[in-house]
């Protein structure tokens, strides 16, 4: 199993930033692996129980994974994406910076059968994704606001 834990602080209010990070559809903006997320069911709104198909892309191989929305809380959301050789949770918690959102991402990966093998071997590059998350995520969460959602520092 590999475990990385991020922390950022996201200049945007925490609902607004809970609400854009619950549609997993967003991960194609922030997370570096991920190629394509699309809703199960389109027009169904984002709750608990909502389902994406994932393609993502690592080491030069694509993937993918029926991810799950587990838990949707107002300051809390974790998703499990599941295939034949994995499972990977995504746990966010959140918590209010001053007019920001500070944010704990943890991603979580389990590997099953031959493929448990590797993840010692792994871990380095799951730690530079997770790098590559806190870079790109504030941008992301900027540009579907807009510049003027930005509270006032």
């Amino acid at each position: 199993m590999i475990e990385v834990e991020r922390t950022l602080t996201l200049q945007h209010a925490l609902p607004d930033v809970v609400a854009y990070l619950a549609d997993f559809a967003h991960t194609e903006e922030w997370d570096p692996g991920t190629v394509s997320c699309r809703p199960v069911r389109d027009g169904v709104p984002v709750g608990k129980g909502t389902e994406w198909e994932n393609v993502s892309e690592f080491r030069g191989r694509r993937t993918e994974l029926r991810y799950r929305l587990v838990r949707f809380e107002e300051r809390r959301l974790t998703f499990v994406g599941r295939n034949r050789t994995a499972t990977s949770t995504d746990d966010m918690t959140f918590r209010e910076d001053g007019a920001g959102t500070r944010l704990t991402y943890r991603a979580r990966i389990e590997f099953r059968g031959v493929a448990r093998l590797a993840s010692p071997f792994l871990r380095g590059e799951f730690e530079r994704l997770g790098d590559e998350v806190v870079r790109r995520l504030p941008g992301a969460v900027d540009h579907h606001f807009g510049a003027d959602a930005r509270p006032a520092n």
